[in-house]
């Protein structure tokens, strides 16, 4: 009875409560959108950066620091007994990373050279095109970005340069054998990807490695001698941290959104006990406790909320199906900051996202309603009868 005495007041009010329950469902909608696209963009960075980049996780040389480009001149050893017999089954793949320097039209620009095995299939870099038949030319394989940079295409020559492990210059024209599109900037802005036989050859370093990139079918999970384990936990922290600034980020605006929302919900309540003091005076007399008074009106105000779910599921279901389908488009110049991303950013939505962003509404829309109604607590019933207010 309370319940359905709640919902026709609520209903009652007309214009004013169908206001706030617009305003709150606009706020779950955009909270469970929002949550989406982070939950979305997160879950994509790690799929790619894992298939791209990482692998099941790294082996990587004591010296060798990926923030770190001089530490590349000496971060390279040979391969470890532990590793060599997953070398051999495919089920671990070496890269050797060197520095170089490219002069396309004219230009320098400098590059960072990866020497993979072109038979390997850890990683999705499209190695196989590195398979070489005459012999003469040395084939490259380069992404969208650096081929945008460089302005190169497929087929193009350029001069490469570089230095072996002596420190001795060297130079010869290479050519590019294809050119991959993927949203790992790592695997792409200022890298060159090369057989690593090749890259052997050119630098003098037979059989050394930068790191090892192992896939799930390597069952070793610790160090390889003076080679250090790398799991997914390290690999993955700047994803990580920036979810959480993200979601920082969002909780803010949530606070703002949610404070609008329930600042309607609040001032309602406080002209709705100004108004019905008779009416709050009568359930009284007619043998009704203040708490249940009390409750009455913050179900009123919890009711608000509930009807903002339905809406917002009403009205907020197409569109952010809608949303995951066609994405929030990024624009290019965003897409070369170095974050994992492309053109377009797809929402994730998670039940239990969803659930909390439910929750939270409800929740605050109740202790919102409950505080002015507080005062009724200490109502004179006579007073409230003549519609005094104290």
């Amino acid at each position: 009875m309370t319940l359905r005495t709640a919902f026709k007041n609520i209903l009652g009010a007309g214009k004013r409560t169908w206001l706030i329950v617009f305003v709150l469902s606009f706020t779950m909608v955009i909270m469970v959108g929002f949550n989406g696209l982070i939950d979305g963009w997160v879950e994509e960075s790690k799929i790619e950066s894992v298939n791209w980049q990482m692998g099941d996780g790294q082996f990587w040389h004591p010296q060798y620091d990926r923030y770190d480009i001089f530490s590349l001149q000496d971060a390279h050893g040979k391969y470890p007994e532990e590793l060599a017999p997953y070398v051999e089954n495919k089920s671990i793949t070496p890269i050797l990373l060197t520095q170089a320097t490219i002069y396309p039209q004219g230009r320098m620009q400098n590059v960072i050279l990866n020497g993979i095995d072109m038979e390997q299939s850890v990683l999705e870099i499209p190695s196989s095109l590195l398979k070489n038949d005459d012999q003469t030319d040395i084939p490259v394989i380069i992404g969208e970005r650096m081929a945008n940079a460089a302005d190169l295409k497929e087929g193009d020559r350029v001069m490469l340069r570089w230095r072996d492990k002596n420190g001795a210059f060297d130079a010869k024209e290479v050519i590019v054998a294809g050119i991959f599109t993927n949203k790992v900037p790592a695997t792409d802005a200022g890298q060159i990807w090369l057989n690593i036989h090749d890259l052997y050859e050119m630098t003098g370093m037979s059989n050394e490695a930068t790191y090892f990139v192992k896939s799930q079918e390597c069952p070793l999970e610790q160090d390889a001698g003076e080679w250090i384990f790398r799991d997914l936990d390290y690999l993955l922290a700047d994803i990580n941290e920036m979810e959480q600034s993200a979601n920082v980020e969002s909780a803010i605006v949530f606070i703002l959104l949610l404070s609008i929302s329930l600042l309607a919900v609040f001032d309602t309540q406080t002209l709705s006990i100004f108004r019905r003091q008779k009416e709050i005076g009568t359930y009284i007399a007619l043998g009704m406790t203040p708490k249940k008074v009390i409750g009455l009106f913050t179900l009123e105000g919890t009711c608000y909320s509930i009807l903002a779910v339905f809406a917002g599921i009403i009205w907020g279901t197409p569109l952010l199906i809608l949303f995951q389908k066609y994405g929030f488009s990024i624009p290019e110049s965003t897409q070369d900051m170095g974050v994992v991303m492309g053109d377009a950013m797809y929402p994730a939505y998670h039940l239990s996202s969803i659930t909390i962003s439910i929750l939270i509404i409800i929740v605050l829309s109740a202790i919102i309603s409950y505080i002015p109604t507080r005062k009724i607590a200490k109502q004179n019933v006579v007073h409230a009868l003549k519609g005094k207010v104290q």
